[in-house]
C-alpha cells in the first residue's frame, strides 16, 4: 500500500528524528552522588553504569554503603530520564504535534 506523498514524507521525517534521538540519548552522561559525595555513580543514556566511586571511609559500614549506593543509582537513573525527556520534548516540539501526544 502506497501512502500519499505527504504521509510518506512525515513517516520519513519521523524515522530520521527517532534515529537522531537515539544518537543523542546514547551521548548522555550523568553523574550522581550520595552521602555528600561518599558514593558516586556515572551512567550513560542507556542506563549502563560507567563507573562507581566509593570513599574508603564508608566501606566499613555496609548498611550505610548499601543505602548510599541505592540512592546514587536511583539519582543517576532519574537524571538520565530527565535528560531523555528533555531531548524528546525538543525534537517532538519541532514537529508541531499537539502537547501530550507522546
Amino acid at each position: 500500500m502506497k501512502l500519499p506523498g505527504n504521509m510518506q514524507q512525515m513517516m520519513k521525517q519521523a524515522q530520521q528524528m527517532q534515529q537522531k534521538l537515539q544518537e543523542e540519548i546514547a551521548q548522555i552522561r550523568v553523574e550522581a552522588s550520595a552521602g555528600g559525595g561518599m558514593v558516586t555513580v556515572k551512567m550513560d543514556g542507556q542506563k549502563k553504569v560507567l563507573g562507581v566511586t566509593i570513599d574508603p571511609e564508608v566501606a566499613g559500614d555496609i548498611e550505610m554503603l548499601q543505602d548510599m549506593m541505592m540512592a546514587a543509582f536511583n539519582e543517576a537513573h532519574k537524571k538520565v530520564e530527565d535528560e531523555t525527556q528533555q531531548k524528546m520534548g525538543g525534537l517532538l516540539g519541532g514537529m508541531g504535534l499537539p502537547p501530550g501526544l507522546f
